[in-house]
């Protein structure tokens, strides 16, 4: 396994079995990935040090949930939920995934990612919902 540049840090695959995968992560302060879900997948976070923003777009209500996690702070994204981690410092951190089935393609992205000193782009769920009502 090798580590892979990402545009908001890198990624470390450490283990990856029977649905379950987990990644070292590292995230540049300012940078924050693509707002995404997963169709199958649970996806943790646990925050080793920095402080990492993880907004989630719930579908049990029309709000953001913004956790912010620290030093050894941990939180958990339910599949189908459409989210994204911000780093408000850098950030080193694990990434947890697994599912009932096994699928390592169910992500589906409405944003890529990137770097910024400010906050990142503001990214509306209604305003997705409305434009795929006529698809």
């Amino acid at each position: 396994m090798h580590k892979s540049g990402k545009v908001w840090g890198w990624t470390y695959p450490i283990f990856n079995i029977l649905g379950v995968e987990i990644d070292r992560i590292h995230v540049t302060k300012g940078g924050y990935c693509s707002v995404h879900k997963h169709e199958y997948r649970f996806n943790a976070f646990f925050v080793f040090n920095g402080s990492l923003e993880i907004d989630t777009w719930k579908n049990d209500y029309d709000l953001c949930d913004k956790t912010i996690l620290e030093k050894d702070q941990f939180t958990i994204v339910k599949p189908g939920e459409y989210h994204r981690f911000f780093a408000q410092s850098d950030v080193d951190a694990l990434e947890i995934y697994w599912t009932n089935p096994a699928s390592s393609s169910d992500i589906i992205r409405q944003l890529s990612g990137g770097i910024t000193n400010l906050v990142p782009p503001d990214w509306d769920k209604n305003a997705l919902r409305e434009s795929n009502k006529d698809k």
